[in-house]
């Protein structure tokens, strides 16, 4: 039997700290199921209530996940890596894919989009990025990237209504143009971006449409693109859980590096 009798930590901190050890090292692997409750009690003298409470604490970091009624199990992170430069450049060759298909397509896995369209009125934080006033209708293109049948991330556009009313914005069906060549051919050719990434906990609708389990922070891309003449035409959250991302850089030197 193992003590877990400490001034300085309670026992189902302990049992959370045993076997989130043995994950972080790799003891513990993806989809490896841990000890059943019973034989955990019996591990650390303890009743099953406190293993219950130190095995919830894993579920809330998102390291194990409940598949009742067969136990525990160390949580799968299957990362798509996620480059915010690869929107300004050049889009895949083949009409039937954007940059989203053609990574995970050569990656090798199997990737699909739901999209729909609807009229929403923009909240303070959108409508400023946009320079309209908050509440005015927006335009909103939302789309939830699956990955073998997984939803992924989600990635929702949103435009002044007065730029897009009658154009192809307006339909949930894919673009093989894209937006940005859209918004070109009306008139808007964006000729930058501004990106800006939060790190934060889900909203419950983003719980619900990536099918979130607990303890799953996000990182919340803003990419918002003007007009040369500094017109905001569009503003892009996407919406990246943090189990299944790798946020990418890549920086190109121009002269001399920094001493």
């Amino acid at each position: 039997m193992e003590t877990v009798r400490s001034a300085a930590m309670p026992a189902y901190q302990r049992i959370a700290a045993a076997y989130r050890g043995q994950i972080m090292s790799g003891e513990l692997r993806p989809e490896d199921r841990l000890p059943t409750e019973h034989e955990i009690a019996d591990r650390f003298g303890v009743v099953r209530q406190t293993v219950r409470t130190g095995l919830g604490i894993l579920v809330t970091e998102g390291l194990i996940v409940a598949r009742r009624p067969h136990g525990y199990f160390v949580r799968r992170r299957e990362h798509m890596v996620y480059r915010p430069q690869e929107k300004s450049r050049p889009r895949p060759a083949s009409p039937e894919m954007d940059r989203f298909s053609q990574q995970i397509v050569d990656e090798g896995r199997t990737p699909h989009q739901a999209i729909e369209v609807s009229l929403v009125q923009a909240a303070p934080d959108l409508a400023e990025r946009l320079g309209i006033a908050a509440g005015e209708t927006v335009v909103a293109r939302r789309r939830v990237r699956f990955i073998n049948g997984e939803p992924v991330n989600i990635n929702d556009s949103h435009f002044p209504i007065e730029l897009v009313r009658d154009s192809e914005i307006m339909s949930p069906a894919y673009l093989p143009r894209g937006t940005d060549q859209v918004l070109a051919d009306l008139g808007y050719r964006q000729d930058r971006a501004i990106d800006e990434i939060f790190i934060r906990m889900p909203t419950p609708e983003e719980i619900h449409r990536l099918s979130l389990g607990p303890g799953t922070p996000v990182a919340a891309h803003y990419d918002t693109g003007y007009t040369a003449a500094g017109t905001p035409v569009q503003c892009t959250v996407n919406v990246l859980p943090g189990d299944r991302h790798k946020i990418v850089f890549e920086r190109h030197w121009q002269g001399e590096p920094a001493g």
